[in-house]
């Protein structure tokens, strides 16, 4: 049997733009977890069987939206405090890449985000934690490169 190709936590990159022109992008420090998630919000409606009404009908369903989520976990790291605030500041989105590296090729995908939420907190024994939250401001785009 075969093994799939896989990819390590390091590979997995969250970069944040900085809203400036020209745009920088950086990869704050700090995360233990990270996660993109990619939805689609549906309608749906019930088509009835016309030769049997009686029968149990089946619901179809149409892609109505798509959104896209970044969140990310770990310590707060000193050289992120700045990135983190600045885009807490802004009202406006600023553009994001999340990248995963496999030895066979890249995934990216780019777009506008708003940070969400950002939270700080601390306890007895241990660093201060931080866990932040990004939700897509209009369209993602999902690009896989081959390495050749």
């Amino acid at each position: 049997m075969a093994k799939p190709e896989t990819a390590k936590f390091g590979k997995m990159l969250i970069k944040i733009g900085n809203g400036e022109t020209p745009e920088v992008l950086v990869a704050p420090c700090g995360f233990t977890s990270k996660s993109l998630t990619l939805s689609k919000n549906l309608n749906e409606v019930t088509i009835p069987d016309c030769d049997d009404p009686d029968a149990a009908s089946w619901v179809a369903r149409d892609v109505e939206s798509l959104t896209a989520s970044v969140s990310g976990d770990g310590v707060l790291a000193a050289a992120a405090v700045s990135v983190w605030q600045d885009f807490f500041d802004s009202t406006d989105s600023r553009e994001v890449e999340i990248s995963i590296v496999f030895s066979t090729g890249t995934m990216v995908w780019t777009g506008a985000m708003h940070l969400e939420s950002l939270e700080v907190t601390g306890e007895s024994g241990n660093r201060i934690q931080i866990s932040v939250s990004m939700q897509s401001d209009g369209e993602m785009t999902g690009t896989w490169t081959v390495t050749p």
